[in-house]
């Protein structure tokens, strides 16, 4: 329990990319931190007209949201994500799933929590450009 009597959850996971982003530099980023999405993480990209023409684009703009260190790096954005080996995005998609699941969740409630739909979407998406 934390000091206002809740019980204390993690908001924040750190991981390490399979292969790892390689910046202009030639640096290797493969460290990171993804936070727990809000509610806006998953509906504001639904608004993005890149989102609007290609539904796969909604991973990139969440997962651009939700982590919030690479490495080195200064900040994380679409560019990055964009600029991630396949199998480090299909890490990435999979740890944002498990990390961000009910946990409370009772058997065939899931599709009622608020997001699931986006959660729905982007477990359904493994690459790019795929949907």
């Amino acid at each position: 329990m934390n000091s206002n009597g809740h019980p204390a959850f993690r908001t924040e996971v750190d991981f390490e990319l399979p292969k790892g982003y390689v910046d202009d530099a030639g640096t290797l980023h493969r460290h990171g931190v993804m936070r727990l999405a809000t509610a806006a993480d998953e509906i504001l990209p639904l608004r993005d007209p890149r989102v609007q023409a290609n539904e796969a684009y909604l991973t990139v703009i969440v997962l651009s949201r939700v982590i919030v260190r690479l490495g080195s790096l200064p900040g994380v954005h679409t560019g990055i994500i964009e600029g991630l080996y396949a199998s480090d995005l299909a890490y990435l998609q999979r740890l944002y799933e498990r990390f961000n699941a009910a946990d409370d969740q009772e058997p065939g409630v899931g599709a009622a929590r608020p997001g699931a739909m986006t959660g729905e979407l982007l477990r359904r998406i493994t690459t790019v450009g795929e949907a």
